[in-house]
């Protein structure tokens, strides 16, 4: 199987093709540009360098989120797009779940925060495996987030990954102590693998909508325009 996975969560995103689970080709995104620049000639050159052609490809993969929310509505709009010309089907996969599987650790829980902006951050914690989650997603600042963690469990040899660990470091160590703190990896790999490992969890492109923790900026003022 064929999977052509994409991440557009992060500024800089990423792309991937996966034949039966292993990676064929992948590349990061140029962050200077906007992932509407950049979709779908960044899916075309990474299909160029797996030498697979677009028809060839039997199932689509797409981070849906948390992230940025214009990046990921364009991600997923131009995977819909061509996956509905082609009559394929979709696997959305969760960026929290993306960098859980790129953290698995045999001994460590793994720790997947996201970078939220306004000063939060979107987080899981999850089992060293990668796959089950120990404490359910959700969005906050990052001290109210390890305040609800370290009354669940010990997180003081959790690894913590993703771009919100990464700029909020102080934080995390100040409350987990010196934890283990990894920069997030290119995520389209992963998120096809996750829909390798689950191809039944596909559906159909029109059935793909973005995972959100928090209302957007947008939906927040148009809140306080009506009220």
């Amino acid at each position: 199987m064929i999977i052509l996975a994409l991440d557009t969560t992060t500024r800089a995103g990423s792309a991937a093709v996966l034949r039966d689970g292993a990676v064929l080709a992948e590349l990061s995104g140029d962050p200077a540009l906007t992932h509407g620049q950049r979709l779908p000639g960044e899916l075309m050159r990474v299909l160029e360098q797996a030498e697979v052609r677009i028809e060839d490809v039997d199932l689509f993969g797409v981070a849906a989120g948390p992230g940025s929310f214009t990046g990921l509505r364009v991600g997923i709009a131009t995977v819909q797009g061509l996956a509905m010309a082609r009559g394929r089907r979709v696997v959305p996969v969760s960026t929290l779940d993306a960098l859980a599987w790129a953290g698995t650790n045999p001994h460590r829980r793994i720790a997947a925060w996201l970078d939220a902006q306004r000063g939060e951050v979107s987080a899981a914690l999850y089992a060293p495996n990668g796959r089950d989650t120990l404490i359910d997603p959700h969005s906050a600042t990052p001290a109210s987030v390890l305040d609800r963690w370290v009354a669940e469990v010990d997180v003081t040899t959790a690894v913590f990954i993703g771009d919100g660990a990464v700029r909020y470091r102080e934080i995390v160590e100040g409350r987990a102590g010196p934890a283990a703190i990894v920069a997030p990896p290119p995520l389209a790999r992963f998120v096809g693998a996750i829909a390798a490992a689950d191809p039944a969890r596909a559906v159909l492109p029109h059935a793909v909508v973005p995972i959100y923790i928090r209302v957007s900026d947008a939906e927040l003022a148009r809140a306080r325009r009506i009220t």
